[in-house]
């Protein structure tokens, strides 16, 4: 075994054990034992257990990226100010205050990718399952070899589990579900993306650089998957496909009840409040916000100000008063 293989043991071992386990559970309730769909069914399991576990991370991951998007014209001011100061001291002074200001706001570069960071694993993982599977080897934990057998010959619509559309083309029946799946999963991540870059950005963030990145990701991240998708497993990209739905449906949910102040988002949700009579009892109205300590915030006046007068003018309105 390698060194790849050594550090994904465990992970497999734990997903051998969540996919045996949901495939047990299936066939007591009824399902046939060697069918694709109760894998599939199976691999869904994994999904939700999955990305139950990954839930606070995710809330996370949103927050922190909505809050680097704010954060970029106080970057940008940082930027400017060290701008052509390539000394060492500048340049650590620069990162003295970029570190401050993520701490202040509570965010910070690396928090957006850690999602990501341990899907990735779970992904590469399921996969040495499946490879396992298709040679009819038994996995590093529950998966005997008798069940490596059942998931590999698994079929859906006739395609079975362990085919991949680079390997088998030329079944019909392999490139619909192949197709499929790539179709949505690059639609799913697509609408993920875009609902970020179209509904829940400010403004003042959609005017700094990472905001470009963050729409060309939008287009990049799909072409990615279209691409890789030919050479995945069946059961592999059926995993990554239900993942990106559940994403886009949490992104929704996200985007919907806590969306970045300034944002479409948020005046959409806004006016769903106003609708429902809500906004005027609730937190997210500035008039109604407090401090740490629990005291209202005092909101600066609206109304039109209160002209200057001159010392006679003011006199002669007191005297005017007082009668």
């Amino acid at each position: 075994m390698d060194i790849f293989g050594i550090i994904l043991w465990p992970l497999r071992w734990v997903i051998e054990l969540i996919l045996v386990g949901a495939h047990s559970g299936l066939t007591a309730l009824g399902l046939d034992f060697n069918s694709g769909w109760t894998w599939i069914l199976s691999i869904l399991v994994l999904v939700l257990v999955v990305r139950t576990a990954m839930i606070p991370l995710m809330l996370r991951q949103i927050k922190s990226m909505r809050g680097m998007m704010e954060l970029q014209p106080e970057l940008k001011k940082i930027q400017t100010k060290y701008k052509g100061k390539r000394d060492q001291f500048s340049q650590q002074a620069m990162q003295q205050e970029m570190m401050a200001l993520y701490k202040r706001h509570g965010s910070s570069p690396l928090a957006s990718c850690w999602p990501m960071l341990i899907q990735m694993p779970i992904f590469f993982a399921l996969f040495q399952v499946l490879n396992a599977a298709n040679r009819h080897e038994a996995g590093v934990g529950l998966m005997n070899a008798e069940l490596a057998m059942s998931f590999s010959n698994g079929d859906i619509f006739g395609a079975r589990l362990s085919d991949t559309l680079s390997t088998n083309g030329d079944n019909p029946a392999v490139v619909a579900v192949a197709i499929t799946i790539i179709v949505l999963m690059v639609v799913s991540q697509f609408f993920t993306q875009f609902q970020i870059t179209a509904q829940n950005v400010s403004q003042a963030a959609k005017e700094s650089p990472m905001y470009r990145q963050q729409k060309m990701m939008m287009y990049v991240l799909p072409l990615i998957m279209a691409v890789t998708g030919v050479m995945f497993p069946i059961g592999v990209m059926s995993y990554w496909m239900m993942s990106n739905l559940w994403t886009m449906g949490q992104q929704w949910w996200t985007i919907r009840n806590m969306p970045t102040p300034g944002s479409e988002a948020a005046k959409k949700r806004e006016e769903r409040l106003r609708a429902s009579g809500k906004w005027d009892t609730h937190p997210d109205n500035p008039a109604n916000r407090k401090d740490a300590d629990g005291n209202p915030i005092a909101q600066k006046p609206t109304g039109q100000r209160e002209q200057p007068m001159s010392k006679a003018r003011a006199k002669k309105k007191k005297k005017k008063g007082g009668k």
